[in-house]
């Protein structure tokens, strides 16, 4: 159960590595809103039997964790106001590919 739901969360710890930056620092100024989503959302996937719901537990506390860490390692985005974590990301610079 633990690492089912070990590999649940690092599923949707991906997904939010994969995000732009600025995106990424907007959603983790609304940590709450996104544990509260993924718990719901792994609850109602894993739905059914113990130990799906047991591994959707051990994910949404996972993602809380996570989100709780990246918000003080790299900040959040509260309106358009850039509040730094331990590291400092360059969020005004454009990027031409």
């Amino acid at each position: 159960m633990i690492a089912t739901g070990f590999m649940i969360f690092l599923g949707l710890a991906l997904i939010l590595a994969k995000l732009p930056r600025r995106l990424m620092l907007r959603a983790l100024g609304h940590d709450l809103a996104i544990d509260l989503m993924v718990s719901a959302l792994v609850l109602i996937i894993h739905w059914g039997t113990f130990s799906g719901v047991m591994a959707a537990t051990v994910a949404g506390l996972l993602a809380s964790l996570a989100t709780a860490g990246a918000k003080r390692l790299f900040g959040q985005i509260r309106g358009s106001v850039y509040y730094p974590g331990l590291f400092h990301l360059d969020v005004n610079s454009v990027s031409r590919r």
